[in-house]
């Protein structure tokens, strides 16, 4: 199964500050809906802002202000069908420069609970003169859609396929996914894209009256992000991109290179589990992980609250490579299930299955990216990028097997230059296994005002995770417009 490529920890952690942000969704997130405010109207090719005052109607919501915006389902037909966007923010405390909005990825993250939870992680000197602000992605939230799947099951079949049984059960587990997201959906799933997500987020800050927005996206939210540079140039005060998801390459691609970053991940994990004694699967940590695929093929090991299966494995070693903090984790997790007890390791599946929005997640891929439209040759590619990524390599590139299955055209994004946009941090991290650190390069290249910011460490993305060198930068950039050196390097 594809890794989400989502802030994974920080919206688990967030999920408990302001979930009263996140607005239920009525019947049809085709209804027009009267929430006191509509979108003013855009255009993509026109520079300045509408400015003048704050149009949204806030009230309290836990620990932030909530807000909610009708905008056009299709922007091509401004006067057309609406939905309702979910908003929240957390006022600057300080004298204010203007509104950060932060996204933590996916796609399938809900930018209104990630926006109180990592106010509370920022630097003082952001709060102080930024509201921190959320946007759910259409699709979530107020609009949110809702398939139907159960992912237990979902992730529970083998996606490294051994034999003909497997190929059509997980085929025919995609399918009735897909069927169900065609049938709760319908033509809304053609304008989920990520320029739509852009388009509405500009549509926020106009509602806002700012003359121009700053943005902290990380992983899928880096696309967001160069969405929002491409399309509204002069509208973008600072852009921060961290963990970044390259624009360009095909789904396939996309897919074989982020199971090359985990493979690294992983190496990275065994090398320090195994240079530590009290590491319980040294001195040879790959090996016990590769003992205990080769069991969970052959029979499934009793755990609770369900047994330990292929599908089970495969999330689970992926969870903890997102975070060093959760590498201790996994090794119990992998020590435990070859004694005979899975239900660590399905704790740790468990976890990753429920951190994010798996609807929006397909929605948005399936979409925004070049598929194939035989399963088949999906699968094909699968088997291709194992040779390269023997643990990985199967289950994330066959996740997308429902992309091949998708009822809606797909419109795939193409390289994006921004060559009218201020400059933008592109900040990316050596020992990444969800957006790999070659990606964050190339991206930052191709972005005509791109600066790439290193962070030569672990995990999946690192700004407001403590580190001085990169949070320093951060402040001098989003505070006083100080822009680093193109290259430059931190370590902890």
């Amino acid at each position: 199964m594809l890794r989400r490529s989502t802030r994974l920890l920080a919206v688990a952690t967030t999920l408990l500050f302001v979930a009263a942000c996140a607005s239920e969704a009525d019947d049809s997130a085709l209804d027009e809906r009267d929430t006191g405010a509509s979108a003013p109207e855009q255009d993509d090719n026109a520079s300045g802002d509408q400015g003048g005052d704050d149009q949204l109607d806030w009230s309290s919501c836990g620990n932030a202000e909530c807000a909610e915006l009708d905008v056009p389902i299709d922007y091509d037909d401004p006067d057309g069908e609406t939905l309702t966007l979910s908003i929240s923010r957390v006022p600057a405390t300080g004298d204010r420069i203007g509104p950060l909005f932060v996204n933590p990825g996916g796609p399938g993250g809900t930018a209104t609970d990630f926006a109180a939870g990592i106010a509370s992680s920022l630097p003082s000197e952001i709060t102080e003169h930024f509201d921190i602000v959320g946007v759910d992605p259409r699709g979530l939230g107020a609009s949110a859609i809702d398939c139907g799947g159960d992912m237990e099951e979902l992730y529970g079949v083998d996606y490294s396929i051994d034999s003909q049984d497997d190929t059509d059960e997980l085929l025919e587990v995609s399918q009735s996914y897909v069927d169900g997201c065609e049938e709760d959906a319908g033509d809304l799933l053609a304008h989920l894209g990520t320029k739509d997500v852009a388009r509405d987020i500009d549509a926020v800050r106009a509602a806002m009256g700012d003359e121009q927005l700053n943005y902290l996206g990380f992983s899928y939210g880096t696309a967001i992000g160069q969405q929002l540079a491409d399309l509204f140039p002069d509208r973008v005060r600072a852009m921060i991109i961290d963990g970044v998801l390259e624009i360009g390459p095909t789904g396939i691609e996309t897919a074989a290179e982020q199971a090359l970053g985990f493979e690294t991940a992983l190496q990275r994990y065994a090398d320090d589990c195994n240079d530590d004694s009290s590491c319980p699967l040294a001195p040879d940590a790959i090996g016990a992980i590769e003992e205990l695929q080769a069991l969970v093929e052959e029979a499934p090991i009793p755990a609770e609250p369900r047994d330990l299966g292929p599908g089970e494995l495969s999330t689970g070693l992926a969870m903890p490579l997102y975070s060093e903090m959760l590498w201790p984790d996994l090794s119990d997790a992998v020590a435990d299930a070859l004694d005979g007890d899975g239900t660590g390791m399905v704790a740790l599946a468990d976890q990753y299955i429920g951190v994010a929005d798996f609807d929006v997640y397909f929605a948005v891929n399936c979409l925004d990216f070049e598929w194939p439209e035989d399963p088949n040759e999906l699968l094909a590619a699968a088997t291709a990028a194992a040779e390269e990524a023997p643990h990985f390599g199967e289950p994330i590139v066959n996740d997308y097997v429902r992309c091949a299955l998708w009822p809606v055209e797909e419109e795939p994004m193409t390289e994006i230059t921004a060559p009218d946009a201020p400059p933008i941090l592109v900040v990316s991290t050596t020992g990444d296994p969800a957006t790999p650190y070659e990606a964050g390069v190339r991206t930052a290249e191709r972005l005509e005002s791109g600066v790439l910011l290193t962070y030569d460490g672990d995990g999946h993305t690192v700004v407001g995770n403590g580190v001085d060198c990169i949070d320093d930068i951060v402040v001098a950039y989003l505070v006083d417009l100080e822009v680093p050196e193109d290259g430059t390097t931190c370590t902890d």
